[in-house]
């Protein structure tokens, strides 16, 4: 795919994807978003990659939706008028003009094998701050500023933000962040919990580059992906009876596969050759997220 509002760049190990419309404060397009998409997609079946971080080029990370396009400004077809029903089935070619682009970057994220990174490197706002929610870790410049700003303009939080944003700050500093519309700087957004890490910003990409590494680097690819999806899904489960389920399965697997090695080194005191690839998963991965992704409605049926 040729990128026209990304840039991809690949070393050790790590893809760094950098939203790349500097002279537009990497404002968000409908562009941007499939290529994000295709991108947090594509990159599951690259054994070359282990990790992901985003940035921003220039002096912004995402200056939020670019509000200069002609017509609906989110890319929205305002002919249609959906309903809940139509929405049960989100990969129906029908609703892909009602579905939100920030929402499809971030199931993408939500997706992935691999662990994403932000780097929050200037301005972010709008879907500037809510992509970076499903992302794995959140490192701040400590010049930079993040807000949820939609309230200012009368729409509504996206991406998926108020699923991911309670579990993160909880629900009443989450209300309160929509309800207000603020922009906080690095500090006041580390202490409520929106992100992780504020570093200087000439260290910044350093430092994600050593989260990378701590997470990945000498790890089997398959039991990083397994661990990742389990951390994100199983905490939402009404019952750990639920969650045993899977951690069956994926310990199962994961014993017969880079778990033999593993343990295998341990014992001989060397480091370990995991063979496993993040591109071939046990065979119950697939079946167990698309299900998750499913509508409860749907499950039942």
């Amino acid at each position: 795919m040729q990128f026209q509002t990304i840039r991809h760049d690949v070393s050790d190990g790590i893809l760094t994807i950098t939203l790349n419309r500097p002279e537009q404060l990497n404002a968000f397009t409908v562009t941007m978003a499939e290529e994000l998409e295709h991108s947090f997609r594509a990159v599951n079946d690259d054994d070359s990659v282990r990790a992901v971080i985003v940035t921003g080029a220039g002096r912004a990370f995402c200056a939020g939706m670019d509000l200069s396009r002609e017509g609906n400004v989110f890319g929205l077809d305002e002919e249609l008028t959906p309903g809940l029903p139509d929405m049960a089935d989100l990969d129906d070619p029908a609703i892909a003009a009602v579905r939100d682009t920030g929402g499809r970057c971030t199931l993408a994220i939500h997706d992935c094998r691999k662990p994403v990174i932000a780097a929050l490197n200037g301005a972010a706002v709008g879907i500037g701050a809510t992509m970076t929610l499903a992302m794995d870790r959140r490192l701040m410049s400590a010049s930079a500023r993040i807000g949820l700003v939609f309230g200012r303009i009368g729409i509504v939080p996206e991406a998926c933000s108020t699923w991911y944003l309670p579990r993160l700050v909880g629900p009443s500093a989450a209300l309160d962040l929509v309800m207000r519309a603020d922009i906080l700087d690095a500090e006041a957004a580390l202490a409520l919990g929106l992100v992780d890490e504020v570093h200087p910003a000439e260290d910044l990409l350093t430092q994600a580059v050593t989260v990378a590494d701590a997470w990945t680097r000498g790890r089997s690819p398959v039991a990083v992906a397994l661990s990742r999806q389990m951390v994100r899904r199983n905490g939402t489960l009404a019952h750990p009876g639920e969650a045993h389920r899977i951690d069956s399965l994926a310990m199962f697997w994961t014993s017969i596969g880079d778990g033999k090695e593993g343990v295998a080194a341990f014992l001989e005191k060397r480091k370990p050759a995991f063979q496993g690839r993040a591109s071939a998963m046990p065979d119950f991965y697939n079946d167990w997220v698309a299900g998750e992704a499913r509508p409860s409605s749907s499950k039942s049926k």
